[in-house]
């Protein structure tokens, strides 16, 4: 393996050395087991640093809109004639494939739910609630996601299709850090970290599918017990799915199966939305989008330093999502980059921002709208399933009300299915191109490294602590990679001011 760089080489070492201490039972090491260990460390960040992540997310999402209004927003993430590689249907399917997929079908309607019963601020069951569980699950998977996402995408598509620059951070912050320091070990620490963060933000979105998946089965399938042992299975099976379809390259693959899941998943939801309460879910998106925009810069600030519980709900939701999504930032942000050569700045942000941001809006309307009509005017209880069985059997408790509802669960379950082949698929690739220097076409022992490296991740989180691991995983690693995605947005800014400055000298001459 010719191409690969030292940052491999030190990234395996120590993912290998996380796993290796994940598999020693606690009773090896009462004290200092891995689960002990990382919730200790995930306790201190969110009690210490919450702060720091909310600024942070809000600050990028200031960022993405100010780049949108402003000279810079003509830039074009290529050479002058360069035009996308793909066309605007099939680039939206595949940010949105590699962005969010497993975790819409696992949230859809589980956390509207679970905002319904336990509201940030609201009486639990009330209308209130319900106005509240909506516009929190749209502000958890809105705007501020997607301009993480943004930030990061942008940085790599300009530097590496504008300015031929190695498509990995380091490269990126050349202009901020200067160009001997990043092909030293500076640069190598900050692509190692970049990589770290995208092992443990996909390790938690594959947990999270083999959850639901298992859930799913054990909830459909009579006498199938939900335990480790099926979900290791499904890791397996999925693990050798998203490695064939990973050596297939970027535009067989990954592209065709991005596609499947918009069609599947358009299929599940318009379903829902026409078999269920249309009008009420059509009003309830309507009214939720107008309240999101119109409280976005209170919930993007919000903070409950005088309640204890306030603050507990704030640390288990937004600092968590924020942390989520800037573990995923480099492998989506990668990804994303990969797939946008030849649009400008302002198409770029603009389409990243406003389609997904909407078209999720919606998603959680149809699929969370559905469980509270249900709850609320029609008195199901659909609670008492998921306090008994899980935050994973949300979806298929709801469904099983519905017309058709074993056809939707077995559609639902393969939309999971291959949300996670493609998540799976789309960041060996990201991590492979981390690894060899910024290749757009990693060697395929290189991504089949790190295709069993993250279904090992995601099989010892699930192991050690369930759900609770796996967030407590995507904190961690987000932490160290917030303070780089800071760096790059100043290293941008500076590289676009120098640009801006070298036109207008151009044009005055």
């Amino acid at each position: 393996m010719k191409q690969v760089t030292r940052v491999f080489y030190i990234s395996v070492v120590i993912a290998f050395l996380f796993i290796g201490w994940g598999i020693i039972p606690d009773s090896t090491l009462p004290t200092w087991n891995l689960n002990n260990i990382t919730t200790n460390i995930q306790s201190f960040i969110t009690d210490k640093f919450g702060w720091f992540y909310l600024l942070s997310a809000t600050g990028f999402l200031v960022f993405a809109i100010f780049l949108i209004f402003s000279r810079y927003g003509k830039i074009k993430l290529g050479k002058p004639d360069d035009e996308p590689e793909y066309p605007y249907i099939t680039w939206f399917a595949m940010l949105f494939s590699a962005g969010m997929g497993i975790g819409l079908v696992f949230w859809g309607a589980a956390e509207p739910l679970s905002h319904f019963h336990t509201p940030p601020t609201a009486e639990p069951g009330t209308q209130e609630a319900a106005k509240e569980a909506m516009r929190y699950s749209f502000f958890h998977w809105g705007f501020h996601p997607w301009a993480i996402y943004a930030v990061i995408a942008l940085a790599l598509a300009y530097f590496k299709f504008r300015k031929n620059a190695p498509g990995v951070f380091s490269a990126a912050l050349a202009p901020l850090l200067g160009e001997e320091r990043i092909k030293g070990p500076i640069g190598t620490i900050i692509d190692s970290i970049a990589v770290f963060a995208t092992i443990f933000g996909v390790a938690t979105s594959l947990g999270f599918g083999a959850l639901q998946i298992s859930s799913g089965l054990a909830y459909l399938v009579p006498g199938l017990n939900d335990n480790f042992t099926l979900q290791l299975s499904i890791i397996a099976v999925v693990t050798v799915l998203f490695m064939v379809s990973a050596m297939t390259g970027l535009n067989k693959g990954i592209k065709y199966l991005s596609n499947t899941n918009i069609v599947l998943a358009l299929l599940l939801m318009f379903f829902l939305l026409f078999a269920g309460p249309t009008n009420f879910i059509m009003d309830y998106f309507t009214t939720t989008f107008g309240s999101y925009i119109s409280n976005l810069p209170q919930m993007s600030l919000r903070m409950t330093p005088f309640s204890e519980e306030s603050n507990t709900w704030v640390q288990g939701w937004t600092i968590f999502y924020w942390a989520w999504w800037i573990s995923w930032a480099p492998f989506v942000g990668t990804f994303i980059a990969r797939v946008s050569r030849g649009r400008t700045v302002r198409e770029f942000i603009l389409g990243v921002l406003l389609v997904p941001t909407i078209f999720g809006a919606l998603w959680f309307s149809v699929f969370g709208g559905t469980t509270i009509h249900l709850e609320f005017f029609q008195g199901m209880d659909i609670q008492s399933a998921v306090s008994e069985l899980g935050t994973e059997v949300a979806l298929f408790a709801m469904l099983e009300n519905v017309p058709l509802g074993m056809v939707m669960s077995i559609i639902g379950l393969t939309l999971i299915s291959t949300f996670f082949v493609t998540s799976a698929d789309s960041a060996t690739f990201v991590l492979g191109m981390q690894t060899t220097g910024g290749s757009l076409n990693p060697r395929n022992q290189v991504k089949f490294t790190w295709g069993i490296i993250q279904s090992s991740a995601a099989a010892v989180l699930l192991w050690q602590g369930g759900l609770g691991a796996l967030q407590t995983a995507a904190i961690i690693a987000a932490f160290p990679f917030t303070v780089i995605m800071i760096m790059l947005c100043f290293s941008l800014v500076k590289s676009f001011a120098e640009e801006d400055r070298k036109i207008g000298l151009k044009k005055k001459q």
